[in-house]
């Protein structure tokens, strides 16, 4: 029971009130396909993500390891890490 569907009757208790007899109405949206005259989704972007190409993140991950393995050896050879 909520304030939306009921309202105070004066005597301290709650009365229904006549709402929109299809509630299911308010929940369409433009957005969604069911409301849209093809009944298709639309192609919502996100412009605030730029996928990275496959081959970038792989070339990313490729040197990251390789700068790390020569930081690694580079330290053991000079005995920096001993």
């Amino acid at each position: 029971m909520s304030l939306q569907l009921h309202r105070p009757d004066g005597r301290g208790g709650l009365e229904p009130r006549g709402g929109q007899p299809d509630w299911r109405g308010q929940l369409r949206s433009p957005r969604w396909g069911i409301a849209l005259r093809s009944r298709r989704l639309p192609r919502l972007r996100n412009p605030e993500m730029n996928p990275t190409p496959t081959a970038l993140a792989v070339a990313f991950w490729l040197g990251l390891g390789a700068a790390t393995f020569v930081l690694l050896v580079l330290g053991y050879g000079t005995r920096f890490w001993h």
